[in-house]
């Protein structure tokens, strides 16, 4: 009996064992985005974190229903503030009522876990025209000593979200060890460290290795990876094999240079998008996390900054009702579909394992039906016009240059552009007509790796006007002179 029980004590021992080995890698996050036309309910994104074993999320906002589904589930959360609400934090009574509001109420056993409170995002982009210079720091200033007044400052740091802008190497030895913070916010970036230094906060940066290759039509691809480079760079004896550790130590250098070398470093965005681009696609996005979960796995982290590191993946969820300004791609950072299905395999474990996903649980769709083009143009600037107001209004990125549906003939362009609106719309009757050159059909119109969607039945916080602007009336234009080539 009692070698029975010895045997059982180190079988289980070695169970143990094995399933530590496959335990996820630590100090993995995802961004969780809401920026969509139809989003999955909250509790359902809470239950597909907690089933894919993520730990960890970094919001955009502190929307109360998010907060009151993450309440009790144990994942630790990055709260936010907006760009503009960063020149209401300037003043201390506001800033302290926010903190009261998204903060303390939802602070307490059993409550939201909330770790960081990120003070807006990207906030020095050169887009921004510095509109956000000289509000930032007093609103990263307001927010942490408001938090250390309610006594939640130990446990809860305000941080900055910074583009990987805000530093870089000189021209003339564009290598990693010459890094400091850029001239024109030099002093504001100083000023910046010392008080996330003061309060034992980390300064958190956003690396993305894709918008270098996006940029940069002679950037070599196998550097934007994690699988060895064919020309690394070598930097005071360091050879460097892909952009993101060249990135990140450039920052360290800016750090160290500034007098802050061991201040935490926290990587609050970095991912790869799947369509939208001639990069953006399925296949480089798993080559980028598998490499990148790997590199992580064996917590080398980089040259100048060995050992673990915290990172945040971008994103969580498509997200359609987002701003194409940088590039179409913007729409499709997603680990998972709109609908919370995976897009591909991916491994948390970082071991190599070739595992799905969980997906999302009980999602309701709209009824499978799509809207498509009847065949029949006699006006052919009628036709034009229909699929300029479609685009418009909903989201066409997945027909451009090097997308998943770029493949398309001329009335399939037309198809998925009346049918992008029609799923936005929520099929509402009188969505598929653009004056009689559509009609509803039972028959998926998929074809090869385009994607005929049918929306799911979400909330719709997000209005459907917001995805008119500039950029979607390019892509929309882009469209019609496609099909205007083809007739």
């Amino acid at each position: 009996m009692g070698n029975n029980k010895l045997w059982l004590l180190l079988l289980w021992v070695s169970f143990v064992g094995i399933w530590l080995d496959f335990e996820y890698v630590e100090g993995i996050g995802v961004n969780w985005g809401t920026m969509a036309s139809h989003q999955l309910p909250p509790a359902t994104v809470v239950q597909m974190l907690r089933d894919n074993g993520i730990q960890k999320v970094k919001l955009f906002d502190a929307d109360e229903s998010t907060m009151k589904a993450l309440a009790g589930s144990g994942i630790e959360v990055m709260v936010a503030i907006p760009n503009d609400q960063l020149k209401a934090m300037t003043s201390y009574k506001k800033a302290k009522q926010w903190v009261s509001q998204n903060i303390t109420r939802f602070n307490f056993n059993g409550g939201v876990n909330i770790k960081y409170v990120a003070v807006g995002n990207e906030p020095f982009l050169s887009a921004y025209n510095g509109s956000f210079v000289e509000l930032t720091l007093p609103a990263l200033q307001n927010i942490q000593n408001a938090l250390n007044e309610a006594g939640s400052g130990d446990k809860i740091k305000a941080t900055v979200p910074l583009n990987a802008d805000v530093y870089n190497s000189p021209a003339s030895n564009p290598v990693p060890s010459t890094g400091r913070f850029r001239a024109d916010i030099g002093d504001l970036m100083n000023q910046i460290v010392q008080f996330l230094s003061k309060n034992n906060a980390p300064f958190t940066v956003n690396i993305y290795p894709f918008l270098s290759l996006y940029a940069n039509a002679d950037f070599p691809l196998d550097f934007a990876f994690f699988d060895g480079a064919s020309s690394p760079i070598t930097d005071n004896g360091v050879s460097y094999t892909n952009v993101f550790d060249a990135n990140f130590d450039t920052l360290v250098s800016a750090l160290n240079a500034a007098g802050f070398g061991n201040m935490p470093i926290l990587v609050g965005e970095v991912g790869w998008p799947t369509d939208g681009d001639k990069n953006a696609n399925l296949a480089y996005a798993q080559r980028f996390y598998n490499g990148l979960l790997r590199k992580l796995a064996t917590n080398q982290g980089t040259p100048l900054r060995p050992g673990n590191m915290e990172i945040y993946l971008f994103g969580l969820i498509d997200e359609d009702a987002k701003s194409i300004a940088p590039g179409n791609f913007e729409r499709h950072w997603g680990i998972f579909r709109y609908d919370g299905q995976p897009k591909f395999s991916m491994d948390f474990t970082g071991q190599g394992s070739n595992t799905f996903l969980v997906a999302a649980k009980n999602v309701q769709y709209l009824s499978p039906s799509w809207c498509v083009f009847t065949g029949n143009a006699d006006d052919v600037s009628k036709l034009g016009d229909n699929i300029n107001y479609a685009c418009s209004n909903s989201d066409c990125t997945s027909l451009g240059y090097g997308a998943s549906c770029n493949n398309l003939d001329a009335q399939g362009n037309a198809s998925y552009a009346f049918n992008m609106y029609f799923q936005v719309k929520s099929q509402m009757e009188n969505s598929c007509n653009f004056d009689g050159l559509a009609k509803v059909t039972n028959q998926n119109p998929s074809q090869g790796t385009c994607s005929f969607i049918v929306q799911i039945v979400g909330s719709s916080s997000s209005s459907p006007s917001s995805l008119i602007g500039p950029f979607s009336v390019i892509l929309a234009t882009f469209v019609s002179l496609f099909w205007f080539s083809l007739v």
